[in-house]
């Protein structure tokens, strides 16, 4: 008898969120706008870890926010396919 394995495929869904961009933000990722893939599950955190990897710049920046459907999300915050998502960069100024 011959062993077989079986693997078992998750399959993951994944959704296009649309970001927009501001100040320093906008230069690094070269864009006001952009669209990224996310899997549908994803967090804001897991926004951050795709943005660094994907712009290593903004790891850089001192702080970074983001909004999440107009208002500051916390990185625990789901995203969903419809959000509205905003990178708000650090303010300097007087």
């Amino acid at each position: 008898m011959e062993n077989f394995v079986y693997i078992e495929k998750k399959l993951t869904e994944y959704m296009q969120v649309k970001i927009t961009a501001f100040g320093i933000t906008r230069d690094i990722v070269g864009a006001s706008s952009l669209e990224l893939e996310l899997p549908n599950e994803a967090s804001v955190s897991d926004l951050r870890q795709a943005l660094g990897t994907k712009y290593p710049k903004l790891a850089n920046l001192t702080s970074l926010a983001i909004a999440v459907n107009q208002e500051y999300a916390q990185n625990d915050i789901q995203l969903t396919e419809n959000d509205e998502v905003v990178l708000i960069p650090p303010v300097s100024g007087g």
